[in-house]
């Protein structure tokens, strides 16, 4: 009996070793002469037990980790390779057991680190391609309904309906449609969209072709930022495989429905996760704003109607489809429908991905699912929703994860990265950060974001020297009212979120100190 080693290829497993423990696997399997083969899969999102090395066993998986080089020899003394196992430092059983993956709710990340991600028969056998196969035996319509009956809304910040915006790009008459996947994630601590990519890219692919049968639309760009070469290269080989088996191509399925699509790789500009820019950027031109109106749903892509989701939008309309509206609805609260992956990462002490259904307390996922701060410090603030996201203080912490619930605090979810401080934290250094990142990142084509951040910059510096503490807190204030309503972008209109809810929560980090007289 060949014994089946699962070894992740995922970039943040490399990144902590896995490449030299598969290689050392590899070694002892042919030293040993084990009959055992190696399947390089994704990562199930327990970081901090990466890399995790799982093993097909006769009562099913069982998992060691975080597994250096060095511990390869050992695994194998202790049963790696066979099917049965003895005890070991780095045993930890069934993984579906271990609490932080027993307390999700995992639909659109179901197979992620379970599956092969380049064997679509592998991807057929964990239920993949049932989505589709429903989708192209319906009405195009029906399948903007039940999109939108589901309550899906954008994951990639502004929590648009999905289905509102599949309809818009439906009920367009043009010749030519266009799905455009927005793959640039860049916020702090987010990798989700990542996650799905490099391990389960067949779920993006079948919801793409989902939404091009659905929309009219017969072409679809994947636009992945620069950052990512192991995405990139698993979306292309991934992409013609799906070609290949007829999951794309002039017949979808053997449907009547044409469908394919090919990967853009963005050059490292953080405004191109704007939609408007990124389509500037795919056209070949400079990736700066658009004002909008016309909206993209209506002339986007070479002017054509387009359709633009954030990849775990996308990846999870295949479940939709599948299981059905009320399956998906009946998870989540409020407004907020179906399930969120949340990206914990910081000073925490189980940094990883947790899936869940939208509900779930700040102080929930931060001190029971990420165990509180790697340091042992208490915690002091956490950010939510990336670089323009609010940071929260611990009296906020009761607030449930929900688009409102965040609105109403002045917070934002955005594409559910959550970055934990200790006390050790300064937010004014903070706070000044978020207007240097505004004023590197920032397109330059509006004044309010080219110009505010910069003075931004320059108004906290003197805050922090003690110069006029007051008179420049306000003036950062009022920069802050006019980035927010006269930025084209979310870039200069959402920088005041970290800015003044750091002055707003945190104000012993920013004095007072002895008052000084403003240099001539």
């Amino acid at each position: 009996m060949t014994v089946t080693i699962y070894i992740p290829r995922d970039s943040g497993a490399l990144a902590l070793g896995a490449e030299k423990v598969a290689k050392a696997v590899e070694t002892e399997i042919s030293e040993r002469g084990l009959d055992a083969k190696i399947v390089r899969n994704g990562s199930r999102g327990l970081y901090w037990l990466e890399p995790m090395v799982e093993v097909e066993t006769p009562a099913g998986r069982v998992a060691y980790g975080p597994v250096k080089a060095k511990d390869v020899a050992s695994l194998f003394e202790a049963g790696l390779g066979l099917t049965t196992h003895s005890a070991h430092p780095l045993f930890l059983g069934d993984p579906e057991k271990i609490p932080f993956l027993a307390k999700q709710t995992r639909l659109t990340f179901a197979r992620c680190g379970i599956t092969d991600p380049l064997s679509l028969d592998d991807y057929r056998a964990h239920g993949g391609l049932k989505g589709l196969e429903n989708a192209v035996a319906m009405a195009p319509a029906d399948i903007v309904k039940q999109v939108t009956e589901s309550g899906l809304r954008g994951r990639g910040g502004a929590g648009f309906p999905t289905g509102i915006k599949w309809k818009t790009v439906l009920d367009q008459t043009d010749d030519r449609k266009y799905i455009v996947c927005n793959a640039d994630e860049g916020d702090s601590a987010t990798f989700a969209d990542r996650m799905i990519m490099e391990g389960d890219p067949f779920v993006l692919i079948e919801g793409m072709a989902i939404a091009g049968v659905a929309t009219g639309a017969t072409k679809g760009y994947i636009y992945i930022r620069l950052e990512y070469p192991h995405a990139v290269a698993t979306m292309n080989a991934a992409i013609g495989i799906a070609r290949q088996a007829g999951v794309l191509g002039v017949n979808v399925l053997g449907s009547p429905n044409a469908f394919d699509m090919e990967v853009r790789v963005g050059a490292g500009a953080y405004v191109c996760g704007e939609e408007t820019s990124l389509l500037n950027s795919l056209e070949g031109k400079r990736g700066v704003v658009r004002a909008k109106p016309p909206l993209p749903a209506i002339q986007g892509l070479f002017g054509k109607p387009t359709v633009i989701n954030n990849v775990i939008s996308l990846a999870s309309v295949p479940i939709i489809m599948d299981k059905g509206a009320e399956h998906y609805k009946d998870f989540g609260m409020g407004r907020s429908r179906g399930t969120i992956p949340i990206q914990i990462a910081g000073n925490v002490k189980h940094g990883g991905l947790f899936e869940a259904a939208f509900g779930l307390s700040l102080g929930e996922i931060i001190d029971d699912i990420g165990g509180g701060t790697a340091t042992g410090r208490p915690v002091k603030a956490a950010q939510v929703g990336g670089p323009l996201g609010a940071y929260f203080p611990r009296a906020l912490f009761d607030t449930p994860f929900d688009y409102e619930a965040f609105a109403a605090k002045d917070g934002l979810i955005g594409h559910a990265g959550i970055t934990v401080f200790d006390e050790s934290a300064d937010m004014l250094k903070q706070a000044r950060f978020a207007m240097e990142f505004c004023a590197v990142e920032s397109c330059g084509k509006c004044t309010p974001c080219r110009i505010g951040s910069v003075r931004g910059i320059e108004t906290l510096d003197k805050v922090a020297q003690g110069v006029e503490r007051d008179k420049n807190l306000a003036l950062v204030a009022d920069l802050c009212n006019t980035m927010k309503f006269g930025s084209l972008c979310a870039l200069g209109g959402f920088t005041p979120y970290p800015v003044m809810s750091a002055i707003n929560h945190f104000p012993e980090d920013f004095g007072p100190h002895p008052m000084k007289e403003a240099a001539e």
